[in-house]
């Protein structure tokens, strides 16, 4: 049977070494196992970012999937190394907010990697867990090792909270969550939450100095260069500019804030 796939995201970037440890270090274990690099620029030391590219890809990933995510800036310290299962899939990594986050709302079970015989070494490096443990655990995983048997369950993970919106019958503020590759700026408010509110009114969206009028289905629902409000490919209001970087063209930056005004179809 064919061994599952395990995924990388790091903040780790690809000039340096950190990457190739990891992948030596699954391959020495788990022979010919699949990898899949998720992303190795999120930004250092940011873990919700982490955990938004996370939670924006790993359900798409078949089950038995094992995913290592590295951003940890507490790396060392008395933070823990945990396993979780979730979903159908594994994930491995710091306990540090990031799969609370990633996993909100999943049934989870987790278990302290403490089981040192499935390390790469018995004295990993305080600054290397990605190499020295977590990489090494996922090729065991991989390699049909029980979650159970890698380390010893513990009740809950870290806490971590999104950021949510604020609405009211006028409107909803929200906030950038994160700015992708093109400089198109992700908010907090979900189509669930705008639906909810709206009640079929129209909306203007308000955002630093400009006025973005209505909700389109497309960036090229307005001419090029014009900014844009859509719902995204996780249905999360998103802010850009039709073959623009909406990021620098309109001043915005992770926490920038967003303002909806629900408008009747009088008042326009």
């Amino acid at each position: 049977m064919d061994k599952p796939l395990i995924t990388l995201t790091t903040d780790f970037g690809t000039s340096d070494g950190y990457v190739a440890a990891m992948k030596a270090t699954i391959l020495s274990i788990a022979g010919d196992v699949p990898i899949v690099d998720i992303s190795h620029s999120i930004a250092p030391q940011d873990v919700m970012e982490a955990a938004f590219v996370l939670q924006s890809s790993a359900p798409y990933f078949p089950a038995g999937t094992v995913h290592i995510v590295v951003v940890d800036p507490g790396v060392g310290t008395s933070r823990k190394s945990v396993g979780v299962s979730a979903d159908g899939q594994y994930y491995v990594g710091p306990d540090n907010g990031i799969f609370t986050l990633a996993l909100n709302g999943s049934r989870k079970t987790v278990v302290e990697l403490d089981q040192t015989r499935f390390w790469r070494t018995h004295n990993p490096s305080n600054t290397f867990h990605g190499r020295d443990i977590f990489s090494a655990v996922a090729a065991h995983l991989a390699n049909g090792i029980q979650l159970d048997e890698v380390g010893t369950p513990i009740e809950e993970l870290k806490p971590m909270h999104w950021a949510l919106p604020i609405s009211d019958d006028e409107g909803i503020q929200g906030w950038v969550v994160h700015v992708d590759h093109y400089g198109n700026c992700i908010t907090n408010i979900s189509r669930k939450v705008l639906s909810e509110s709206r009640r079929d009114r129209r909306v203007k969206c308000y955002v630093g100095n400009h006025i973005v009028e209505g909700i389109h289905s497309t960036y090229g629902g307005v001419a090029t260069s014009e900014p844009v409000v859509l719902f995204n490919s996780v249905d999360f209001l998103e802010i850009a500019v039709n073959c623009g970087n909406a990021s620098e063209l309109m001043g915005l930056a992770k926490g920038s804030t967003i303002s909806l005004l629900f408008q009747s179809e009088r008042q326009e």
